[in-house]
């Protein structure tokens, strides 16, 4: 996997060669007192304590600069898995990865905050995991907190804010750094309706400073309404890629019975 820091306007900023994802999944490998004692009576192996499975198989991809991709699927298609592999928060099995800018992924907005910190000093924290100078984040604080309207509890733990207040504050934090690619996983589909069409204007803004976005949903309309390019996923594989219409009408017919995307 490599990291190169520039491209022009044509270059490809992701480029994915034969990546596969292989996961171990572990069962019973506690067992019991007794089951273990009637293995050795009987001279019996133990069941196998691991099984593989591949999450993602021979993935091929290239994202372009201006482009806004949409990946779809059913669940356990592998839509998730392969925004965490661009995100390099998992390691590829096998493949090549190359990336080609600063990439801002918004999956499990919030995971790295500390309950203990003050909603500020999570600003700071977030930041720092993002790679951005603690200057920078400063600067750039007022306003997140102008857009969440959380000021007033800038300096209390993050413990004490409710789930609606955490998701506001992760999200302005997440969508004030300007990305290159940007990563979406579901983000606009929780919380209440003013603050899904808030933050659809927000993120909007957002899409039209990254050099490319890859977005996970299933909310079909969202996706017609934002991307120009779909990537349809089943069973960690790619079967069709093309312009968005065009694949989800073919998922759509397949999935849903129907000819044409809601």
């Amino acid at each position: 996997m490599t990291t190169s820091p520039e491209s022009t306007s044509n270059d490809p900023v992701v480029n994915l060669q034969g990546i596969g994802l292989k996961f171990m999944s572990y069962h019973d490998s506690h067992p019991s007192l007794k089951r273990a004692l009637i293995n050795l009576v009987l001279r019996r192996q133990p069941p196998a304590t691991d099984k593989a499975f591949w999450a993602l198989r021979d993935i091929n991809l290239t994202i372009r600069q201006g482009e806004r991709v949409a990946l779809i699927g059913t669940n356990g298609a592998g839509k998730s898995t392969l925004l965490k592999v661009m995100a390099r928060i998992y390691e590829p099995t096998e493949g090549q990865m190359e990336i080609r800018g600063r990439i801002a992924p918004m999956i499990e907005m919030g995971a790295g905050f500390h309950p203990e910190l003050t909603g500020q000093r999570n600003i700071m924290l977030n930041g720092a995991l993002m790679g951005m100078k603690a200057a920078t984040m400063r600067e750039k604080s007022p306003a997140i907190w102008d857009w969440t309207g959380l000021s007033d509890f800038a300096e209390l733990p993050l413990k004490y804010y409710s789930s609606g207040m955490f998701q506001r504050l992760a999200f302005a934090i997440a969508t004030e750094i300007e990305p290159e690619i940007l990563l979406v996983d579901e983000s606009l589909n929780a919380g209440d309706a003013s603050f899904v069409e808030k933050a659809k204007a927000r993120i909007l803004n957002v899409f039209d400073k990254a050099k490319a976005v890859v977005v996970v949903s299933h909310d079909l309309g969202l996706v017609r309404e934002l991307c120009d390019r779909t990537i349809w996923l089943k069973k960690g594989r790619i079967i069709a890629d093309g312009p968005t219409p065009e694949i989800l009408d073919q998922y759509c017919a397949e999935v849903h019975g129907t000819a044409t995307a809601a």
